[in-house]
């Protein structure tokens, strides 16, 4: 009876165990390539729910996404299923996806701060400009009036 337990035991062990490694398929999309891909994967995915300038929701932006690339449904789905079950591989597509994107938001947070001082610094001149008129104005004409008198 020990010697059945353990045998059963045994080939449980080894039938958990998953090495499933694809063979690479003919059509494999290169790993820069399936970076940037779901990269932009991840943001059509994100700008889903934000509306666009025609002020439109909920639109499906991955036949952009696979236009752009020249990549297919199923060339994207037997890819992503190789690169899976590599999944060190795999990983490090993500990671690299993910910095990209990173970088990406610092460069455009950067930009928005510069503008919005930009934007700052126009408004303060601005107002600054029309202090110095009002002022100026009134120093030319002390008497003028902004009412004026009926005539009777």
């Amino acid at each position: 009876m020990k010697k059945i337990s353990f045998l059963l035991f045994f080939t449980f062990l080894i039938s958990c165990t998953s090495n499933t490694i694809l063979e690479e398929p003919k059509d494999l999309i290169p790993r820069d390539s399936m970076s940037l891909l779901v990269q932009e994967m991840m943001i059509a995915t994100s700008s889903k729910y934000v509306k666009n300038k025609g002020l439109q929701k909920k639109i499906n932006y991955m036949p952009f996404v696979f236009d752009r690339f020249n990549v297919d449904s199923t060339r994207f789905q037997t890819s992503n299923l190789y690169y899976m079950s590599k999944i060190d591989l795999y990983q490090e597509i993500f990671e690299d996806a993910k910095a990209n994107l990173e970088k990406q938001k610092n460069i455009y947070d950067t930009q928005k701060k510069r503008l919005d001082s930009i934007k700052k610094d126009s408004i303060k001149k601005i107002r600054d400009l029309k202090k110095k008129l009002l002022l100026s104005d009134s120093l030319r004409n002390p008497k003028k009036k902004s009412v004026k008198k009926n005539k009777i």
